[in-house]
């Protein structure tokens, strides 16, 4: 029978209840001072590249926005005051040419865009820093890929009072116009209707989730790829365009064949 070792050498070749803890507590800490360190690299990183193109947003702003909205945004009496109004306004109103306006009128015309996307950002992130307002949507919300049924009901219940059925555009009081919607960016229809631009009413989450404006840019999108199923759509003016193509053309011919035919008795 082999020699029993003392209750002492045993002891001494044990290891210590806690030593498993201690071990998972080390490298916890080490763990997490290593991922600390990698965030806060990188959120310095990104406050500094952000902090870069706010400085050169509010540049193109002054030299380009501030005679008519202030230095400060804060509006005069040529332009409205853009504190709180968000990236995506910028977006919209630059981005499709608007703004700077070429000259004061009843309405901003669309028109060539006079910036890059990088400047347009830059304006759009200096404006966005003064106070909290709508911000550029995520791509799912602009995607087009939504329900186009819902979004032609939501369309027809909230839209086509100005902007016709199709989408194709309308008059409006005081020189004012609905503008036709055919080969709009989808952010900008998105960005119209979260900021309700000139005459147009501002539909909020509450009224439009962000869901449902994309179904009405699936919609959209569906009439501008598909033809009308009804054949030649006359500038999908309804019965305007189609009364006076009767007009014109229907009495009009009849007109002529009524004359030709008297002509031929004589």
């Amino acid at each position: 029978m082999a020699p029993t070792a003392p209750a002492s050498a045993r002891r001494a070749g044990r290891r210590h209840p806690l030593a498993t803890t201690a071990l998972l507590v080390v490298g916890l800490l080490a763990t997490g001072g290593a991922y600390a360190l990698a965030t806060a690299t990188a959120t310095a990183e990104t406050t500094a590249a952000s902090a870069q193109l706010i400085d050169e947003g509010g540049k193109l702003f002054a030299a380009n926005c501030a005679s008519c909205h202030g230095l400060n945004a804060e509006g005069t009496a040529a332009g409205p005051t853009l504190i709180g109004a968000g990236a995506l306004a910028v977006d919209f109103q630059v981005g499709t040419g608007r703004m700077p306006m070429a000259a004061s009128g009843p309405q901003a015309e669309v028109k060539p865009v006079q910036f890059t996307q990088e400047q347009i950002d830059a304006m759009a992130a200096w404006v966005a820093d003064l106070a909290p307002g709508p911000a550029v949507p995520a791509d799912r919300y602009i995607a087009g890929d939504g329900d186009a049924a819902n979004g032609a009901e939501l369309f027809r219940i909230n839209c086509a009072m100005c902007h016709n059925v199709a989408g194709a555009g309308g008059a409006l009081t005081e020189g004012k116009w609905a503008p036709g919607l055919a080969g709009v960016d989808p952010v900008h229809i998105y960005g119209a209707m979260v900021t309700g631009p000139q005459n147009m009413p501002v539909f909020s989450d509450l009224n439009l989730t962000p869901e449902e404006k994309n179904d009405i840019i699936t919609y959209l999108l569906y009439v501008q790829e598909n033809p009308s199923v009804g054949g030649w759509d006359l500038g999908s003016l309804g019965p305007v365009s189609e009364g006076l193509f009767i007009w014109i053309f229907g009495l009009g011919a009849l007109v002529g064949v009524t004359i030709w035919l008297t002509a031929k008795s004589n």
